[in-house]
């Protein structure tokens, strides 16, 4: 009786010790798209925010009745060791004011002797900002492929949310810096 008590035991602890290696390995999986949710929602890590059009328009309406102050903006440009372009902002610094959308504009340009396709990864510095920098457009939200030799421009819309001015941690900002890295896309194996 006590041997069928104790296989009946065993048995139980095996099978919870199971379903714990699934629930981590489960967990693994979702770590990557979970963690990437998180910063967007929170801008943890100078992860910027995605805006629609109509966000936009109620932080410029806020901006515009309240007398929101300007910030500076510096943009930054960078690529990849193996990325064969050359990619830079069309002007390094902007003064904006807090809340009324703006436009960056960045050129790039493939130097190779084939086609390249570019992903672009993006930050914003002070970190804390991350959560008020909203990009309603992005060149950034898509890959991008150019042919040898072309040059391209493409712009960023943004607005920098009003909340920041309300935000004791932004207290004492004066210019955020919004940072892209081209890499080279990964080629889908034929």
């Amino acid at each position: 009786m006590a041997t069928a008590a104790l296989e009946q035991k065993n048995i139980r602890t095996g099978l919870l010790a199971f379903a714990g290696a699934l629930a981590m390995l489960g967990l693994g999986y979702a770590a990557v798209p979970l963690y990437d949710l998180f910063c967007r929602v929170t801008g943890f890590g100078g992860t910027t925010q995605q805006a629609s059009e109509t966000d936009a328009q109620i932080a410029e309406r806020i901006a515009k009745s309240s007398g929101a102050p300007t910030i500076s903006i510096r943009f930054d440009a960078s690529t990849a060791s193996d990325m064969p372009w050359t990619f830079k902002p069309l002007h390094p610094t902007d003064t904006v004011q807090i809340g009324v959308r703006d436009m960056a504009i960045y050129t790039a340009r493939n130097n190779a002797s084939i086609p390249i396709t570019g992903t672009a990864t993006f930050n914003v510095e002070p970190a804390r900002a991350g959560i008020y920098f909203n990009k309603i457009q992005c060149f950034c939200f898509t890959e991008q492929t150019l042919q040898p030799g072309q040059e391209v421009q493409m712009p960023v819309l943004f607005y920098v949310d009003p909340a920041a001015l309300e935000d004791e941690n932004m207290k004492g900002v004066e210019q955020i810096t919004l940072s892209y890295t081209f890499h080279r896309a990964i080629e889908p194996r034929s």
